[in-house]
């Protein structure tokens, strides 16, 4: 995986899942900017308004190699949306705008 992907972590002790942007991994362990999965419906209403400051909002994190169980693409799977996607569907907008990184030229919508 490369710096910049789109990314779901899946940790143990205790066990958690995070998604966001994939800034570095490396043997120590793996550093994205993101947030916990059951806070990523109500993070998104919130940009949804564009209005004001959100009460919920992004962390850069550090999870050490020995607590990653799993680390995925955030990539449709058939029918299952991606995480990107279900942002655009619910805000309008590409994640990678909320994220700070700027939405990619080559589409107006997530894959």
């Amino acid at each position: 995986m490369e710096t910049g992907t789109l990314v779901l972590v899946h940790l143990v002790s205790p066990k958690e899942k995070y998604w966001g942007l994939l800034q570095k991994l490396e043997p120590a362990g793996l550093t994205m900017r993101g947030i916990a999965v059951e806070l990523f419906d109500d993070w998104a209403r919130q940009n949804r308004g564009g209005s004001g400051e959100c009460e919920l909002g992004l962390s850069r994190m550090f999870f050490p190699l020995h607590r990653i169980e799993k680390v995925f693409e955030d990539a449709r799977i058939g029918s299952v949306a991606s995480y990107a996607e279900r942002f655009f569907e619910m805000v309008g907008r590409d994640v990678r705008e909320a994220l700070g990184e700027g939405a990619p030229e080559s589409s107006a919508r997530p894959n």
